[in-house]
C-alpha cells in the first residue's frame, strides 16, 4: 500500500501532493457505475461497485492519479480521478434510520416546509452558511440544517 501523498500548505491545511486541493474534502462519483478498488490501481481487485452518479464521497488521500474515497458508511478504497467529480452533493442523515427531516423555503426552522425528506435522500448542494444548507433535487429545493446532511464538513461554508 502506498504512503498517503498529501503535503501541508502554508496555512497547515493538507493537501494532497498531485492535485494542490485539501484532503480530505468532499467529491461526488461521475458515473453510474465506479469500482472501488483495494489498491491504487487497476490490478488491485475491486471490492465493490458504486451504481449511483451524484453520491458524495470523501478524498482522504491521493496517489497519482488514484484518489481514496470513503463513503457515508465507513467503506474505504481507491477510485480513478477521472470518476470523480467536484459537484458537492450530501446525503441526508443516513445514520438517522427512523427519523424524517423537514425542508424548509428559508434557512429558519418557523418558516413554510417545502418537503419532507427520508434519510439517504441526496441532493445538490447549492451553498452552505455553517448552520443551513440550500439542497435540491428531483421534486424539492429548500433550506435542511447543516447537520443533517454527510457529504458537509461541520460548519463548512460552499458557496
Amino acid at each position: 500500500m502506498p504512503a498517503d501523498a498529501q503535503t501541508a500548505d502554508s496555512n497547515g491545511q493538507t493537501t494532497g501532493s498531485v492535485s494542490g486541493l485539501p484532503v480530505p474534502r468532499f467529491v461526488s462519483l461521475k458515473a453510474d457505475k465506479t469500482n472501488l478498488r483495494e489498491g491504487p490501481s487497476k490490478d488491485h481487485r475491486t471490492t465493490w461497485v458504486y451504481q449511483r452518479a451524484g453520491l458524495p464521497v470523501e478524498i482522504t488521500a491521493e496517489f497519482g492519479m488514484w484518489r481514496k474515497v470513503r463513503d457515508s458508511d465507513g467503506t474505504e478504497g481507491w477510485v480513478l480521478h477521472n470518476l470523480l467529480s467536484g459537484r458537492r452533493t450530501a446525503i441526508v442523515a443516513p445514520w438517522k434510520k427512523d427519523s424524517i427531516f423537514t425542508l424548509y423555503i428559508r434557512a429558519a426552522e418557523d418558516s413554510s416546509p417545502v418537503a419532507r425528506l427520508q434519510p439517504g435522500v441526496i441532493g445538490n448542494i447549492k451553498t452552505c452558511d455553517g448552520n443551513w444548507c440550500e439542497i435540491y433535487g428531483e421534486g424539492f429545493d429548500g433550506f435542511i440544517r447543516q447537520n443533517n446532511l454527510w457529504g458537509v464538513y461541520p460548519s463548512e461554508k460552499v458557496e
